[in-house]
């Protein structure tokens, strides 16, 4: 037999080649930008993908208060939290958390949270996510993010 390697390429954290990129969400729908973003976050768009490694990207979603939801979602979803103490369920729909502060970032987050694996990976995975209102970029212009257009991925 030749000596051919057909050896699985299995990347580690000192491997991975994680970059910095920035999606603009401007009138883009939740959901679906928000399962874009978890697989950039995964690193499944990389041909070095390792199910059990942190090999994606940091993500940056600038215009996030542009984002829309298809549907009555707007007015009729529901999001459910708990303070903790008796009686404490509250309940609140897009609508109302777009007028609260750092709303639009909890909504996304909590999209893209129910998308990335449950476990300590997923919870490292989720703080490779920047949720930014605006175009400013507030301090992250020193990693030198990448703009990338999310329509054009799968």
């Amino acid at each position: 037999m030749d000596t051919l390697s057909y050896k699985t390429i299995s990347v580690n954290k000192e491997t991975a080649k994680k970059e910095w990129v920035v999606i603009d969400a401007s009138d883009q729908i939740v959901g679906r930008l928000c399962s874009k973003v978890a697989k950039l976050l995964r690193g499944k768009y990389k041909p070095t993908f390792t199910p059990h490694v942190d090999c994606g990207d940091n993500v940056i979603i600038i215009n996030a208060a542009k984002v829309v939801f298809s549907g009555k979602k707007e007015t009729d979803k529901v999001y459910t939290r708990y303070t903790g103490y008796p009686g404490g369920q509250r309940f609140n729909t897009p609508a109302q958390l777009r007028t609260r502060k750092n709303g639009i970032d909890k909504m996304i987050r909590h999209a893209v949270k129910g998308m990335l694996p449950k476990g300590p990976l997923g919870r490292h995975l989720l703080d490779n996510l920047y949720v930014i209102d605006g175009t400013e970029l507030n301090g992250l212009e020193a990693q030198k993010p990448k703009a990338i257009d999310i329509n054009q991925y799968k």
